[in-house]
């Protein structure tokens, strides 16, 4: 975000806080309520607090589970509006960036290859990332006719939504670990902001939220330092293996309107299958755990702000399909903003 040339003045002057006169009736301990214990409210909560604000995150479970399953690889694949998606993606990835120098995230910046089984054109994100550039064909596994190699952050994600939370904690936020039945209903909040995930849908009656199942494996990292995936398309069986020190995410599945969390036995070694053809030491490599989530996928994502009930405004911050992780630092970057103006106004 770029901040204007400050104004110059003999006196000092104190900008008023965001919050400051907005509602009369705003009473002590009332606060922004994020909705949502995910990796988009645990963000979200985190940039509103540095903006000063204060907030209370509420979800039955933080963070929640369909973020801990995530590989997790910067990329804003299958996700609209481009036009915004792009100035979020790219925003997460300086913030990732930034990160990555320090341990306690899980997050690194990784090379690795995306190769396809067919001719295929540079995607249009590729321009966001300076190293990317095209394979060789002696540096494609056999069986794949064209690829691209580039750095980005790949992020252990239990370890990153525990770093989360503990900031948002530091920051002065509060959990409180409850169900949400209807936005309605949140209680002492001045601001809303839905940022459920697949919940999200439900909670604002937005039919045009769907679930895509993806289930990952977890091993033991037996020496794999790059990362590797396939461009499978639509397909819903998905092919890449994401390095996180000691283990080794692999991936995957898309199916669509699918929003089971149960372990698919079959579809897990045929992840090992895939993997390990691509990949030798995957083979007997020992399985740790499997991961399953449910990606909240809509035609475009939705982050704006409508009227709430009873004078409450709500924002939401949902919908993001298979790039919560790669969009989390934007979108939560413009809620703040849309916060912000909205107190603005009503003092």
């Amino acid at each position: 975000m770029r901040i204007g040339p400050e104004c110059r003045s003999t006196s000092r002057q104190r900008k008023p806080h965001p919050t400051a006169g907005y509602g009369r009736s705003m009473s002590v301990g009332r606060r922004i309520v994020i909705v949502g214990g995910g990796v988009s409210g645990l963000t979200t909560g985190v940039a509103l607090l540095n903006a000063g604000l204060p907030v209370r995150l509420v979800a039955a479970e933080v963070p929640g589970p369909t973020s801990l399953a995530a590989g997790a690889m910067w990329g804003p694949y299958l996700v609209e509006p481009w036009a915004r998606v792009r100035e979020w993606s790219l925003t997460s990835l300086g913030e990732f960036r930034s990160l990555a120098g320090d341990p306690t995230t899980g997050v690194r910046l990784v090379s690795g290859i995306e190769a396809a089984r067919n001719l295929t054109q540079a995607p249009e994100w590729s321009t966001l990332l300076p190293d990317f550039r095209m394979c060789e064909p002696d540096e494609l596994p056999a069986g794949f006719a064209s690829g691209y190699r580039f750095t980005v952050p790949l992020i252990d994600m239990p370890v990153y939504l525990q770093y989360l939370l503990r900031r948002f904690k530091k920051a002065g936020g509060t959990v409180q670990h409850t169900t949400v039945g209807s936005l309605d209903g949140v209680e002492d909040a001045y601001v809303i902001v839905n940022c459920a995930g697949l919940a999200g849908g439900e909670l604002s009656g937005d039919p045009d939220v769907r679930p895509i199942r993806g289930q990952h494996v977890v091993v033991e990292n037996p020496g794999i330092t790059e990362f590797f995936s396939e461009d499978t398309g639509l397909s819903p069986d998905l092919m890449c293996f994401y390095p996180h020190g000691k283990t080794v995410v692999l991936g995957g599945t898309a199916i669509d309107h699918d929003g089971s969390f149960h372990v698919d036995a079959t579809a897990a070694r045929a992840i090992l299958e895939r993997c390990a053809a691509i990949e030798p030491r995957l083979a007997d490599a020992t399985v740790l755990e499997h991961r399953v989530g449910v990606r909240p996928t809509r035609a475009e994502v939705r982050v704006g702000a409508e009227p709430g009930e009873n004078g409450v405004p709500l924002f939401h911050n949902y919908g993001h399909g298979g790039a919560g992780v790669t969009l989390s630092w934007g979108c939560a970057g413009e809620i703040v903003r849309l916060v912000s103006a909205t107190l603005r106004e009503a003092r």
